[in-house]
């Protein structure tokens, strides 16, 4: 029977309480990747992998990899998530994932745990807080990068990505290189706060995503005609500021009906001043869905939407995508060891407090609550599963729902209790997974 891995939770949060003071300043952490902050944090990590025996080296795309063999024959089981940050972010986001992957690692060298090889990745720019693209190093690996446009992207300084990744070590037309390090992985579990207030409103301290929502952006262009605010009767004007917010109250009515989500995000209005009707309104429109033919119906009514009130509104309209991704669902074996995981140590919880059954916010999820829970982010993880990797993640519950802000925080026993569900799911991985 395969041993079971032991970790120290507590060994873990001490770790990543060090991690957060080398990075963060008084407005939270500053791991924004490609930045001498980022780097501090890498050392960091390399650090403590050197210390229980294992080297990092880096693919062609920057990420992250340290290798601890198992024995011959036995799978190869990718663990992590990413260092960045965006900038003044939380001590949580992604380095949870990482420092929980080091702990696995660091136990399994000490333990002499050898049933699977366990392959701690740091994905590179996550976030894509300098540049804009985001998971960025896991879509290289993934096949899902276009090399060239990145190239040419740029920095709120104006600093170009193919000089900042070349001054890295990292030539961006190499970047698709990546996917040969992931070729040798047979699965992916990736650990990771929850950054929304589902689980914390559901009273649960764990959750697993069943898989993640697809996503479609819209550029929507409104085209009036500008006039005086005082003196154009509201029945003569063509206000394109006006059909841009009929636009926005559509889309989320859209979304009500199909069960997903739609965002008006960002609105640019022309003239743009109090005393000027709007001759010209651009509007971004972000749509989600966990069922991709929902998205692409959601889609199809926010345009048809777009149309109509154009119409109404006497203005021209023009609606072009942006960008998308489709939804993706996570590995049914691995979402069933991590449940799996999840329920035993929720039970464990219960024991030992004597309220075996009490909904009280312990640690643990019940299976139909990790049924409905979807990942309503995008992870490295997604990228992974499409490209046909098995893949897996794991939540745990975030304060107040709150991330990307220097208040993020998760309570202590949480993530104590998220690193042994985890670890539970990596042995669980072990016995299940085939190698490649």
């Amino acid at each position: 029977m395969t041993p079971e891995l032991r970790v120290d939770g507590r060994r873990m949060v001490a770790d990543l309480r060090e991690l957060a003071a080398l990075t963060s300043d008084a407005g939270g952490a500053q791991r924004v990747a490609w930045t001498p902050t980022w780097l501090a944090a890498r050392a960091w990590l390399r650090e403590r992998l050197a210390a229980c025996g294992v080297a990092v080296e880096h693919d062609a795309a920057a990420n992250g990899w340290a290798l601890l063999p198992g024995h011959p024959g036995t799978p190869t089981l990718a663990l992590g998530s990413h260092l960045d940050s965006v900038p003044d972010g939380g001590w949580l986001d992604g380095a949870l994932g990482v420092v929980a992957a080091l702990e696995v690692v660091r136990s399994a060298a000490e333990q002499g745990w050898r049933e699977a090889t366990l392959a701690l990745v740091d994905w590179a720019d996550e976030e894509g807080a300098r540049f804009g693209h985001s998971l960025l190093g896991s879509s290289a690996a993934c096949g899902l990068l276009d090399a060239a446009a990145v190239a040419e992207l740029r920095d709120a300084d104006g600093a170009r990505f193919a000089d900042v990744a070349a001054a890295h070590g990292v030539a961006v037309a190499a970047m698709p290189e990546a996917s040969e390090r992931l070729a040798q992985v047979d699965a992916l579990l990736e650990l990771h706060i929850e950054q929304g207030p589902v689980l914390e409103a559901a009273g649960r301290a764990l959750g697993v995503p069943r898989g993640a929502v697809g996503v479609e952006r819209l550029r929507v262009v409104f085209a009036g005609q500008a006039a005086h605010a005082g003196t154009t009767p509201l029945p003569l004007r063509r206000d394109a500021g006006a059909a841009a917010a009929r636009l926005a109250l559509a889309a989320r009515d859209a979304a009500a009906t199909a069960g997903g989500l739609a965002t008006a995000g960002a609105l640019r209005l022309e003239p743009g001043i109090v005393t000027a009707v709007a001759g010209r309104a651009e509007l971004l429109v972000d749509l989600r869905h966990e069922r991709q033919q929902e998205l692409l119906a959601l889609r199809a009514a926010v345009e048809r939407a777009a149309r109509e009130i154009a119409a109404d509104e006497r203005v021209e309209v023009e609606v072009a995508p942006l960008w998308a991704t489709p939804a993706v669902a996570f590995d049914a074996r691995l979402v069933a060891a991590l449940e799996a995981a999840v329920a035993a140590d929720r039970g464990a919880a219960d024991a030992d407090s004597g309220a075996a059954g009490a909904d009280s916010g312990a640690a643990g999820t019940s299976d139909a609550g990790s049924r409905a829970l979807v990942s309503g982010a995008l992870h490295d993880s997604v990228a992974v599963a499409r490209a046909g990797v098995p893949a897996a993640m794991l939540f745990v519950r975030s304060i107040g729902g709150i991330s990307h802000n220097r208040i993020e925080d998760s309570a202590e026993d949480d993530l104590v209790a998220a690193l042994g569900a985890y670890a539970a799911a990596v042995s669980a991985a072990a016995r299940i997974v085939e190698p490649r």
